[in-house]
């Protein structure tokens, strides 16, 4: 953490022209209340109706504004952006989804979870889409930061000590792009420092894959396949698929597969896969914070390609299981114990 923070701070120094909370530009301070529209272009990954394969968020969705589902209540989700913070924040950062229930219950959660265990630092928000953000504020009136506002919030509010927690699952384009963005603003803090993501240490991949094998346990009767969709990436950084894999079937759990919808292991992998065991059942669950778009519609979709119509055709019994990540409590306590080593290095 500290050769991240220093080159923050060189990053920083270097981009004078860039740092500072009175040197961004305006309309990068909050997002565009128009509504999004395909290829829109945000924090310099590439946005638009099919999830680009360059993404290695928690979850994509598109700005469909015709939604013929309910995703829940906004209302009830506290969307993080009050002001009067104090000297210390920590600024949770996530892709975003723009189902009410899974956020509230998956991001919304995770952050409750780290505002309780750091009673010392205020909890803020951000997302890294502005496609979300702006299909949230159009649909339910509720605008949430992107990380250019979180961070002039910050700013305004003359924090100076600054964690980054990010909710991403791997370190990939994204968790690189968030540090080159925070580094524009890293002169304005007295220190700042960044959490990592969920499957960084081999401990990280050992806990995770403990948590979701004991989150399906009900599941595990030798005739199910329990199989995990995640996202997917270019970036090398998408081999925590296979890791997580190996480490499953090492493990013993050789009834637990992981796929992803836009890289490898593909859906063809996984059904062959499971083809190759006797199974009757098949359980799909997303390896995802969120419970979003992919979710819903690739995995848990009635349409022709989706995971449970694909199991179906196959002669399988299908149970999707709706629900992110961020639910589980071991997994919080992960992202928990990744906020403290960040705010320990705050206080060295």
């Amino acid at each position: 953490m500290k050769k991240l923070l220093k080159y923050l701070l060189c990053l920083s120094a270097f981009s004078a022209a860039l740092t500072g909370c009175a040197s961004k530009p305006e309309e990068d301070s909050a997002p565009a209340t128009e509504p999004a529209v395909e290829n829109s272009v945000t924090d310099g990954i590439k946005e638009s109706e099919t999830a680009p394969k360059s993404l290695d968020n928690s979850d994509h969705e598109d700005a469909d504004d015709e939604e013929n589902y309910n995703t829940g209540d906004a209302a009830l989700d506290n969307i993080r952006n009050q002001d009067e913070i104090g000297d210390n924040e920590i600024l949770v950062v996530s892709f975003g989804t723009s189902f009410n229930d899974s956020r509230r219950l998956t991001i919304g959660a995770i952050e409750d979870t780290i505002a309780e265990k750091f009673q010392d630092y205020e909890v803020r928000r951000g997302f890294t889409s502005d496609i979300i953000i702006n299909h949230v504020q159009k649909r339910d009136n509720i605008l949430i930061d992107n990380v250019d506002a979180a961070l002039q919030r910050a700013c305004d509010n003359q924090v100076k000590h600054l964690v980054i927690q990010p909710t991403h699952l791997m370190n990939g384009f994204e968790y690189q792009e968030l540090v080159d963005q925070v580094a524009q603003y890293a002169d304005a803090f007295e220190k700042v420092s960044f959490g990592e993501p969920l499957l960084t240490s081999d401990e990280d991949f050992e806990h995770v894959a403990q948590a979701i094998v004991d989150w399906t346990a009900e599941y595990d009767d030798g005739e199910t396949a329990i199989c995990f969709m995640g996202h997917g990436t270019e970036a090398d950084s998408n081999a925590v698929y296979e890791k997580m894999q190996d480490i499953l079937t090492e493990g013993g759990h050789t009834n637990y597969f992981i796929g992803t919808v836009e890289a490898e292991p593909s859906l063809d992998t996984v059904l062959a896969a499971v083809q190759s065991g006797k199974y009757k059942r098949v359980v799909l669950e997303p390896l995802m914070v969120v419970a979003g778009d992919h979710a819903n519609n690739d995995m848990a979709g009635d349409e022709e390609d989706s995971w449970k119509t694909v199991f179906e055709q196959n002669g399988y019994e299908v149970i999707c299981l709706l629900r992110g990540l961020g639910e589980n409590e071991d997994i919080r306590r992960i992202y928990a114990e990744h906020t403290q080593n960040a705010v320990d290095s705050v206080a060295e």
